[in-house]
């Protein structure tokens, strides 16, 4: 990723490259995505407000089906869930990889395949693993020594759960330190270099109603570059070979995770999927040979990669307001739907959208409507010099990571979702309305 504070970025010109591939300029000044002008959307759903090109999310499954065709692709629903992303996910054939009881009932309640779901967490709730033995889920990943004990007693000794192990391989990688988790430092995982790993893989053995399919790594996110995951097969199938050795185990499954990165910003670097796929595969197939054993099937977890570069954030301009050096164009949204710049320090490149502005351009930064300092969605963007209260911003790369981490930050409620295809728009999940916030306060 490119840092925050480097030359300005121009968001006026024709450069569509991080917008969702049905993106259109039908006449100066406008945007259309999905078939519909975003103009429109604005109107007619209000701002704030995410738009999810349909088109985008099933085309970036595919892409995926067909450079791991011999691999099970899990979409990680962090990235975002709602039961038309469950929906679309289900019939382009992937999988899920869940994190709660709350997307996982989502999922299944919608009709999604629980024994094509995995569940993941550092700290499974009783109700999570309630929930996942209750509707059948696929595969639970062990994340720690005392979830052995309490998954098995769950289980029950009759019962029986497919179960894998997320070992920590040691390698640093990922566009933020927030957001690298293949290291000993941080909490997601079982070290492999202080031995934990193979102590609870061999607790999990000494329980007949868990079976250990095989074993689970996540890196981090936004990754750029293959050598990550390379070495990461090789330090996994290394202690594939260990565990054959000294318990004759064969484990059929590998999952490497996700965190493929993806550009935010025109220039950006992104991940080479189809390179990952090769040189994975590659790599896979050379360290079992090399260590004797059979190559294990392969799982993956794209999230933002799927659904990131399919959404547009819609926002209206409230205020523009100038201090010394610096142009403040303040907007109705910020941190409550989209935190990941105050988090990750991540810019975007917002564009002026609905009308054509003037010709020339001035540095500003566009910040969110919130009492935070640190809400601030753009620094050192280029806008048209006459932006003012009333004009429409449209920011690209706006489906991964903003209404699932979104919160309630000054009561503003949180944006609906909807959804764009073939020159129609839906309404995917609606406006978090002022009723709703009251209606969850019971009073004094």
């Amino acid at each position: 990723m490119t840092t925050v504070h480097e030359s300005a970025v121009s968001t006026t010109g024709g450069d569509l490259s991080v917008w969702p591939a049905s993106a259109t300029e039908p006449r100066q000044g406008d945007l259309a995505v999905g078939g519909v002008p975003l103009a429109e959307i604005a109107d007619r759903f209000g701002t704030p407000a995410y738009v999810l090109d349909e088109g985008e999310v099933r085309e970036r499954c595919r892409t995926y089906r067909h450079a791991f065709p011999d691999a099970d692709v899990l979409y990680a629903a962090k990235a975002f869930l709602c039961r038309g992303m469950a929906h679309w996910v289900d019939e382009e054939g992937l999988g899920l990889d869940v994190c709660s009881a709350g997307e996982l009932e989502l999922a299944v309640t919608t009709g999604f395949p629980p024994e094509r779901i995995v569940l993941h967490g550092n700290a499974k709730s009783p109700q999570d693993l309630e929930s996942a033995l209750r509707l059948g889920v696929g595969r639970i990943v062990i994340d720690s020594p005392s979830e052995i004990a309490r998954l098995a007693a769950a289980v029950g000794p009759g019962g029986h759960q497919k179960v894998m192990v997320r070992v920590v391989p040691a390698i640093s990688a990922g566009g933020h330190e927030k957001i690298r988790t293949g290291t000993d430092d941080q909490k997601f995982g079982l070290s492999m270099a202080d031995g934990y790993a193979q102590h609870a893989i061999s607790r999990i053995l000494d329980q007949p109603q868990l079976e250990l399919t095989g074993l689970h790594c996540h890196l981090g996110s936004q990754i750029t570059s293959v050598e990550p995951y390379l070495t990461a097969v090789r330090r996994m199938v290394g202690l594939m070979a260990r565990l054959r050795e000294e318990h004759g185990l064969v484990l059929p499954e590998l999952d490497l995770g996700g965190g493929h990165g993806i550009a935010y910003r025109p220039g950006e670097q992104a991940l080479d999927l189809t390179a990952l796929a090769r040189r994975v595969r590659s790599e896979l197939v050379e360290a079992c040979a090399a260590a004797g054993l059979t190559v294990p099937r392969l799982m993956i977890e794209p999230g933002r990669a799927v659904v990131g570069p399919a959404g547009v954030a819609l926002y209206h301009v409230l205020a523009v307001k100038r201090t010394g050096d610096h142009v403040f164009v303040a907007v109705d949204g910020g941190m409550s739907d989209n935190p990941r710049p105050a988090l990750y320090g991540v810019r975007y490149a917002p564009r002026l959208i609905g009308r054509h502005g003037a010709a020339e351009r001035a540095s500003v930064t566009v910040v969110g409507r919130h009492c935070e300092a640190g809400d601030v969605l753009a620094t050192d963007v280029e806008l048209p010099a006459d932006v003012h209260p009333g004009d429409l911003l449209a920011v690209p790369v706006a489906g991964a990571y903003h209404l699932s981490m979104a919160s309630g930050y000054n009561m503003v409620g949180r944006p609906p979702v909807v959804a764009v295809h073939g020159g129609h728009a839906r309404l995917l999940v609606r406006r978090e309305s002022l009723d709703d916030i009251r209606s969850r306060d019971v009073g004094l």
